[in-house]
């Protein structure tokens, strides 16, 4: 079962602490059909030098290995820049502070290949510097990002190209998710409760600063607006960067 084809996507910018986890999680995969898309922000480290030591490892595995390295425009242009270049029928992003479980791939695969959802994720491993705990993913009527998990996230290619991200703020991630749930008639969603990705929380979106948990707030909030959702969502915005603060 690897009719089909999946292309993995990672984003980087002077990365070289972590990616190796990132491109042994790739390596590691149970499912082969794969292509990985690597979009480095022009660093100034040693992530190139790592990112080019893998070259022979997946020409082994006979996995389509392709890198980029130029200035960007932050990370969600890096994003449409590896959507671009994606020729795989589901694509995957898993950014330089990340890695997969070794099935990952393959049980998205095999959920497109039986349901042909629109939208896939699953459980996630957040691991903090006290220590790391698993974020459940649920399909729920009211619409939040506590219930979702970008990692774990596969999207068929032709939603992405159709749903790129907009590149104008932190959160444009959860904007792209929710303009897929509302612009796709009867927009299939498919959950699966298994941890298939880890996050580092150690990220910009994760600062414990007030001023910028409200300047999240607002944006997001804006976001629920804009995509004609209640202004109920109000206290689902500021409701959770206060729960960041105290966390």
């Amino acid at each position: 079962m690897e009719d089909i084809r999946v292309s993995i996507i990672t984003v980087c910018h002077n990365s070289e602490d972590t990616i190796r986890d990132t491109i042994n999680s790739i390596l590691c995969q149970t499912y082969h059909n794969l292509e990985y898309i690597i979009i480095d922000g022009k660093s100034s480290d040693r992530t190139m030098d790592i990112i080019m030591e893998y070259r022979q490892a997946f020409a082994e595995k006979h996995i389509v290995y392709r890198y980029l390295s130029e200035p960007d425009d932050g990370m969600y242009d890096a994003m449409n820049k590896g959507i671009h270049l994606a020729s795989g029928e589901l694509v995957g992003i898993i950014n330089s502070d990340d890695w997969y479980e070794p099935d990952a791939i393959y049980v998205a695969a095999r959920c497109f290949e039986e349901v042909q959802y629109d939208l896939f994720y699953a459980d996630l491993c957040i691991i903090g510097k006290k220590g790391s705990f698993i974020k459940k993913a649920k399909d729920s009527a009211w619409v939040t990002s506590r219930y979702w998990n970008h990692p774990t996230t596969f999207i068929p290619r032709w939603v992405y190209e159709k749903y790129s991200y907009k590149n104008e703020s932190i959160h444009d991630d959860w904007d792209l998710i929710l303009r897929i749930r509302k612009g796709l008639p009867g927009c299939k969603v498919c959950v699966v409760n298994k941890v298939l990705a880890n996050f580092r929380r150690y990220g910009v979106s994760h600062k414990k600063s007030i001023k910028k948990a409200l300047q999240r707030a607002r944006i997001k909030y804006k976001i629920y607006r804009d995509n004609g959702y209640s202004r109920l969502y109000f206290i689902e915005c500021y409701g959770m960067e206060a729960a960041k603060l105290v966390l």
